[in-house]
């Protein structure tokens, strides 16, 4: 399936998690946190993804992290957004959750955060 849509641009160090955690706007779901940070690069959105101890064992946590990463692709992919660094956080309710109800906390995420659709894109779907 992944090789039929693009995988967003990926946060992978810790002080790039610290950064959007720190600076950037805080928005928690029933299925998700989402950290959001603007960037001054252009270009489209780097996404992070975490899980805690607290959720569970390694399997659990892969799991859940499979789950988030599986949502945003789709979600990115239907509606891209750019000038942005996203943190996903899983709780323990993202395992349970019924996918298509994760894939719209991620939408009321980032819709809560500010995050919009580039304005051409926008226009073009209109």
């Amino acid at each position: 399936m992944s090789q039929f849509l693009p995988s967003p641009a990926r946060l992978t160090r810790r002080a790039e998690f610290l950064r959007v955690a720190a600076k950037g706007r805080k928005v928690a779901t029933h299925g998700l946190v989402l950290q959001a940070l603007p960037h001054a690069v252009p270009g489209p959105a780097r996404i992070g993804f975490t899980v805690t101890k607290k959720v569970g064992n390694a399997v659990i946590r892969n799991r859940t992290r499979r789950r988030l990463k599986e949502a945003a692709r789709l979600e990115l992919a239907e509606h891209p957004v750019s000038g942005v660094d996203l943190v996903l956080i899983g709780r323990d309710a993202t395992r349970g959750r019924d996918f298509l109800d994760l894939r719209d906390d991620f939408r009321r995420a980032l819709r809560k955060a500010g995050v919009e659709r580039p304005l051409a894109v926008a226009d073009a779907l209109a």
